[in-house]
């Protein structure tokens, strides 16, 4: 049974000092965007609530900085429950999965971030836990081995991801509900500016939250990031409310230009138009001759530079589009955005 005397209570306390954690809606009236995603999660809380048992297991999935951690946050508040925070990379041995277990209370909730990066044998060990709440515990080596029992206190795993085809299937299909988690518009983002502007008492007008949201990428981590750069210049250079003048040029004094961009994505895009003739380029090139990972260019560089038209990824490599050289101030060739055909042993 979920304890719900202790709901009011954690609903005040945030989980720590930090201003990030103090940003952090605690509750699902106070989330903004992800419409969908609200009304259906707030369904099985209230369900869960009403029965006085734990909601069943969650997974949220999307890219970095939408909201994942806080909705795990607003699951175990809603609920009147702990919340128990670990992540996939930390738990290396099935004894620290059991430990954690063990320690639960009834209702609580247990936060898995990247819980795709569990390793195998933690995540079988992790099977009869959420689906039967057993937990089987192997003593000693050999033929003197023997496997012990547990049980368990109902409760409530949440996990998160930003890579769900890493998830194994018998894994994705223990969880009760899975949710994605969408891009944010630019009117949802300006919300969230005005808001987190409010908890750091930051005076902004709609034009100045409007500017920031529009470069924020559709990620609200990256728009409370750039709220609070906007502020120290305000502070430091202008010594006055925020308007859509001073976020634009605070904007500009840390490189984020019109579309978001910031210089890692101008250099490739530069690097791409006019030292690579606009491609086609391999991946492990194009990370080269900006100085990066191959792995950070394609999970952090790339994949925004797509959405926005910027960048085509082809069998043969990177192309930069028209609206690329057009962005970097060059005029695009004809054959700019074009990809090239592949030629076959058949041709």
């Amino acid at each position: 049974m979920v304890d719900t005397s202790r709901l009011g209570a954690d609903r005040d306390a945030p989980t720590d000092g930090s201003e990030e954690s103090q940003l952090r809606p605690r509750s699902l009236d106070d989330f903004v965007g992800q419409r969908e995603l609200r009304e259906r999660l707030g369904i099985i809380l209230e369900a869960a609530r009403g029965r006085e048992q734990a909601a069943d297991h969650l997974l949220f999935a999307g890219p970095p900085g939408l909201g994942k951690t806080t909705l795990a946050g607003i699951v175990a508040t809603e609920l009147g429950a702990h919340l128990h925070i670990t992540s996939g990379p930390a738990i290396e041995r099935a004894g620290d999965l059991a430990s954690i277990l063990t320690k639960l209370e009834a209702g609580d909730v247990l936060f898995i971030d990247e819980i795709h990066r569990l390793p195998r044998v933690v995540e079988e060990v992790l099977y009869p836990a959420m689906e039967d709440l057993q937990l089987d515990v192997l003593l000693g080596k050999g033929p003197a081995a023997r496997s012990i029992r547990f049980d368990l206190e109902p409760f409530t795993m949440v996990g998160a991801t930003t890579r769900t085809g890493l998830i194994t299937g018998p894994l994705r299909d223990r969880f009760g509900f899975a949710f994605r988690l969408d891009y944010y518009d630019d009117e949802d983002l300006q919300r969230i500016v005005t808001r987190t502007a409010g908890v750091l008492d930051v005076t902004i007008d709609d034009a100045g939250a409007q500017e920031i949201a529009r470069r924020s990428r559709g990620t609200p981590r990256i728009a409370n990031r750039l709220l609070r750069r906007v502020r120290d210049f305000a502070e430091v250079r202008q010594h006055g409310p925020i308007d859509q003048e001073t976020a634009a040029d605070g904007l500009a004094v840390f490189g984020i230009d019109e579309l978001g961009l910031d210089k890692v994505d101008r250099i490739l895009l530069s690097n791409l138009c006019e030292r690579f003739g606009g491609g086609p380029v391999g991946l492990s090139t194009l990370a080269i001759s900006v100085g990066e990972q191959t792995e950070t260019v394609e999970e952090v560089v790339e994949p925004f530079l797509i959405q926005q038209g910027l960048l085509i990824r082809t069998a043969r490599g990177r192309v930069a589009t028209a609206a690329a050289w057009q962005h970097i101030g060059l005029a695009p060739p004809a054959h700019a955005g074009v990809a090239p055909e592949v030629s076959t042993l058949f041709d």
